[in-house]
């Protein structure tokens, strides 16, 4: 397997871990909260749905968009996704913006699903359409994902795998601890996963405009590096202004 593709295994299979984890704690809250069969129904409903838009757009996307305007597109959109999860996570890092707490996510869904009417004994819908909305809001960014970088690399089967894999990682997982949650460290998952999106996206944006990066595919080692080096520096800084009492605008 080429460095590349090595890469995007694990950018995937982290990304997808973490967005899993997020829609894990909604389908939880509603089953624990609701009843879980309306719970699995949604749940089952957003994967079906899901794998169809991956089914329906992951091959036209390798077949027909030329490579080097797929490279170009996708290392834009690779840059914006990555730049997000990484200002979130230097913001964190330096006590600047509150760390995720899954936790405290599940009690308020588990409040505020309480406190709705009861669906009876047939489907609950209001579960149902909860489940189905947290599964399918934190898949499609792991959708997004998949056919970005699987795309670009004509990997699409290896990416999808990958975040297949991430799925059933998080789904034993679930099965096994349910609502503690927590003990994922998510916050340091999307610090790298963040990292491995912004180093993809500058070398495939690079690659779309005819950069030729020294070292071909070991260029996005290099990148992550060199951006790992940036966001600790920079919550190095934001932390101790902060410690110091500066205003960080």
């Amino acid at each position: 397997m080429h460095s590349s593709s090595a890469v995007m295994v694990v950018a995937v299979f982290l990304a997808s871990t973490v967005e899993m984890v997020e829609a894990l704690t909604v389908v939880v809250a509603v089953g624990v909260t609701r009843g879980w069969r309306s719970a699995i129904e949604g749940t089952v409903g957003a994967v079906l749905v899901l794998a169809a838009l991956v089914a329906a757009v992951g091959p036209a996307l390798v077949r027909y968009v030329p490579l080097g305007t797929l490279r170009v597109v996708v290392g834009g959109l690779l840059l914006v996704f990555g730049l997000q999860w990484l200002q979130k996570a230097v913001l964190r890092a330096a006590g600047l913006k509150a760390k995720h707490d899954e936790d405290v996510i599940f009690r308020d869904h588990v409040a505020e699903l309480s406190s709705g009417p009861s669906g009876g004994r047939g489907r609950d819908t209001t579960a149902f359409t909860v489940a189905f909305k947290g599964v399918f809001l934190e898949g499609l960014e792991v959708v997004v994902i998949v056919l970005t970088l699987g795309a670009t690399e004509h990997r699409l089967g290896l990416a999808a795998a990958a975040a297949l894999a991430a799925a059933v990682l998080v789904g034993a997982v679930g099965a096994l601890v349910a609502r503690q949650l927590s003990g994922v460290p998510e916050n340091a998952l999307k610090a790298t996963v963040g990292l491995m999106l912004v180093s993809y996206g500058t070398f495939w944006t690079g690659e779309g405009i005819g950069v030729h990066w020294p070292g071909s595919d070991l260029a996005i080692l290099v990148l992550v590096a060199g951006y790992g080096v940036v966001a600790w520096t920079l919550g190095y800084v934001l932390g101790g202004a902060r410690r110091g009492g500066v205003r960080v605008t």
